[in-house]
């Protein structure tokens, strides 16, 4: 059982870098056409972007699925897609974006930095020029500042809010 707990809490990081990479390479490359509707003012409970959660629960499922049929260790790889899932929809949907019916702002430590980390990433209009592609992991602050204006030549970039500030939190945008 301690094996299947480390291969579900190893699929967890392995997901947080795996996501860095499609959510920088995918959704702000060719999948871009799902994403957008993510970086637009979003109007109703889903945005078209939600679909990339419904393709990789059904990877979960699937792999659960095929792991209770035999093919171990599957299910706890499956499992531990479905628990980085869960985190994402905490952190991402709830805290960052605030897809729930009640607000909650974090004012220090790690929730804060996230929350920021996530708020310059969607400080920039389109799919060039961002930072921080994380879900669970955030740069430090300044160092995303440091990258932002150096990517648009010094100048603050095209969509300015207060998570470049970051000594406050940021008014939440419902996108």
């Amino acid at each position: 059982m301690l094996l299947n707990a480390l291969i579900v809490v190893l699929t967890v990081v392995l997901m947080e870098v795996f996501s860095i990479v499609a959510h920088k390479y995918v959704m702000h490359g060719f999948g871009w056409g799902w994403h957008r509707s993510h970086h637009e003012p979003r109007s109703g409970w889903f945005e078209k972007n939600d679909l990339y959660a419904v393709v990789f629960a059904g990877v979960a499922i699937a792999l659960i699925w095929f792991g209770t049929e035999g093919a171990w260790p599957l299910q706890w790889i499956g499992a531990g897609m479905t628990a980085y899932g869960a985190l994402y929809f905490v952190a991402h949907d709830g805290l960052v974006h605030q897809r729930w019916p009640f607000r909650y702002t974090p004012r220090s430590g790690y929730l804060k930095r996230l929350y920021q980390a996530h708020r310059m990433h969607h400080a920039v209009e389109g799919k060039d020029g961002a930072v921080s592609f994380g879900f669970l992991y955030a740069p430090p602050v300044h160092k995303l500042k440091q990258a932002l204006h150096a990517r648009h030549g010094g100048r603050p970039p095209r969509r300015q809010d207060a998570a470049t500030a970051p000594d406050r939190a940021a008014a939440p945008q419902d996108h």
